[in-house]
């Protein structure tokens, strides 16, 4: 039989806390707790409570990753100004929306977030540097309960609702200004996107559907279908390694995996809800969930890790 020193290369060593940036397979004993750890994987994807967000809001808009957040708008009982950030265990208030909004579109990191369309059927951009908010260049088509992807100079704007009807348009933002780029197969608002300007990934929507469009950059060609057919959902992740989950009607914990093909079911969220689209930061095997609505605006923030995600396992004798 092999011993850990043959596999490895090196011995078990002792440490007095748990290595800050430990390789999958290495293993510590850990002279404080007095407990042998190693680097593992989970084995499937869960769930698990994250820190709220100071007011219970849906239809707020979202960028980041789940251990550094960025949510936006929203409503309670009126259109929301407010940004709050995520430290991936609380989160803390951030400068306002010139303009209060919610169902927008958002793309971007925490330090440098997007905010574009929303309530009002608004064309107005927003750019986020941190701290504050200034004004970007407008969408061309104005419109609320849209989807969007991307960074903060390389983002992508598709779907959602116009003043009179539902709009199958994409956009395309290079940090300055929209410009059109090839319109999506179906027309339908409250979808969820995923992926990036020249790789996207937009899935669902009214009146629920479980349509998915791939984006190449140029044009929209389909996708295999969701398992659940829904709107007011959200997404995370790349065009070939996505997640999506939430939703309605009626309210859904529904989550599900895509791999560029199909979509595979996962484990559901705690909290059924409709996250509208952009409430969410991250990628596939780890994001965050906040907000939503229920029977009223939440705050409660669902963290997902998926499986193959590196942890912390104790080992133990039995």
């Amino acid at each position: 039989m092999s011993t850990y020193t043959q596999l490895f290369g090196k011995q078990v060593t002792f440490v007095t806390s748990d290595p800050s940036n430990p390789t999958v397979g290495q293993m510590w004993y850990n002279s404080t707790s007095k407990v042998l750890k190693f680097l593992g994987t989970t084995t499937s994807g869960a769930w698990a409570a994250g820190g709220n967000l100071a007011t219970a809001r849906y239809g707020l808009g979202g960028a980041g990753t789940q251990t550094s957040a960025l949510a936006f708008g929203g409503y309670t009982t009126a259109d929301s100004a407010s940004t709050e950030e995520y430290d991936g265990s609380s989160w803390t208030s951030g400068g306002n929306l010139a303009t209060a909004r919610y169902v927008m579109g958002g793309a971007g990191t925490q330090t440098a977030g997007l905010a574009f369309g929303g309530s009002g059927v608004s064309d107005q951009t927003e750019e986020y540097d941190g701290s504050s908010w200034t004004s970007g260049g407008n969408l061309g088509t104005g419109r609320s309960q849209l989807a969007g992807c991307g960074t903060q100079t390389s983002a992508l704007a598709f779907g959602g609702e116009t003043a009179t009807a539902n709009t199958a348009a994409t956009e395309e933002y290079n940090g300055t200004s929209w410009t059109s780029g090839g319109t999506m197969g179906t027309a339908r608002d409250q979808l969820a996107g995923a992926g990036t300007q020249t790789s996207a990934l937009a899935f669902g929507g009214r009146t629920p559907t479980t349509a998915t469009d791939e984006y190449d950059g140029t044009s929209w060609t389909s996708g295999g279908n969701l398992g659940t057919g829904r709107y007011a959902l959200a997404g995370a992740g790349t065009q070939t390694s996505a997640l999506a989950f939430g939703g309605g009607p009626p309210n859904t914990a529904a989550t599900e995996a895509y791999n560029g093909t199909s979509w595979s079911v996962e484990t559901s969220m705690s909290t059924a809800r409709r996250l509208f689209g952009s409430a969410n930061a991250g990628t596939q095997t780890s994001t965050a969930a906040f907000g939503g609505l229920t029977t009223t605006p939440v705050a409660n923030t669902e963290e997902w890790t998926g499986a193959g995600s590196p942890v912390t396992k104790t080992v133990t004798a039995s």
